[in-house]
Formats: C-alpha cells, sequence, structure tokens
C-alpha cells in the first residue's frame, strides 16, 4: 500500500533531526517530585501493553485522583478495577513486561510519561492499599520505573485550539448527520 517507507533510524534521524538537549535531559530513571505530583493529581491513565507476538492494546485506568500509589522513586501500583473482564493489558503483561503510561490530568495540557517493566500483583499490603470505597481490587500493575518524563503540552494546546462545534466533523464530535 506505501511505497515509500523508512526503515533505519539513519534515514529516520536525517529526515526529522536529532533531539534538543532539554527534549533529552528532561528524562529520567526515576520519579521525582514534580513527576510524584502529577501521579496524585491524575485521575486518568493510558496502559500500553503489548503481547509475545507485538500486539498491542491500550486500556484506560481511571478512579479518584491518587488512585495510583507511588511506593518509591522506581516503584508505582495500578489497582485493576472491575471491568469488562477481556483482561487485554493484563494477559499481554504475563508474556510481555514492557508498559507504557501516560498520565493525564483535565484542564491541564502536559502529560506524564512513564515507562518501565510492570508484574501483576497478588501482595495483600498493597492491594489493602488501593482499597476504594470499601473495595479491595483483586489484582494491582506494580511497575518498576525506567523512564519519567513530563510531556511538553504543544500537541494538546494546538488540539484544544480547533472548535470542536465548528471544525471537527460530525462522527468525531459524536454528532450523526
Amino acid at each position: 500500500m506505501f511505497k515509500r517507507t523508512i526503515t533505519s533510524e539513519k534515514e529516520l534521524r536525517d529526515l526529522m533531526g536529532t533531539p534538543s538537549e532539554r527534549a533529552i535531559k528532561k528524562e529520567s530513571p526515576f520519579i521525582d517530585a514534580p513527576s510524584r505530583e502529577f501521579i496524585a493529581r491524575a485521575p486518568f491513565l493510558l496502559l500500553a501493553t503489548s503481547d509475545a507476538t507485538g500486539r498491542c492494546d491500550v486500556s484506560p485506568k481511571g478512579d479518584a485522583p491518587g488512585f495510583v500509589r507511588v511506593l518509591d522513586e522506581r516503584h508505582l501500583v495500578i489497582p485493576d478495577r472491575p471491568g469488562n473482564k477481556r483482561l487485554d493489558g493484563l494477559r499481554n503483561l504475563i508474556d510481555n513486561p514492557h508498559v507504557g503510561l501516560i498520565f493525564l490530568i483535565p484542564g491541564r495540557e502536559e502529560t506524564l510519561r512513564v515507562n518501565g517493566r510492570a508484574s501483576i500483583v497478588r501482595d495483600e499490603d498493597v492491594l489493602d492499599s488501593l482499597a476504594a470505597k470499601g473495595k479491595r481490587p483483586l489484582v494491582a500493575i506494580g511497575v518498576q520505573v525506567e523512564e519519567c518524563f513530563l510531556h511538553c503540552p504543544r500537541r494538546a494546546r494546538k488540539a484544544s485550539r480547533r472548535r470542536c462545534t465548528r471544525e471537527l466533523p460530525p462522527e468525531v464530535r459524536g454528532i450523526t448527520p
């Protein structure tokens, strides 16, 4: 279908260039104080996983702000609340522990990006700490952080400048013609 594709990092870098020093330096191998605060305020995150064959899944996770617990500067834990029981992300973690997380706070343009390795956790004390409305999750997703950084709000600003009622097509606005 596509006639011209990029097949090497060299070809990609030759076309796109290299990141600025600032962009490289913002990455941290641990959860710093601003990242910890962001996680504490975030009511929503997207969890990206892939299975052993590379088939990807992105699962939304959300609850009241603070639903994700930062255990220390290298570990966080996400409760798995009852849902549709597809278990796409959890099944993927069994074969491939690599995860990508994007934390979002409504009304804030920045996002927090966390990459690392995850496991399905059943530790009693961890699950007890994640109880909400008197209900404890059956499992949680424990993440060992490998990369953590606040993500530039430029794309969010550009997207928010679009006036949904005038510029987006009806199918995106949820209006059927």
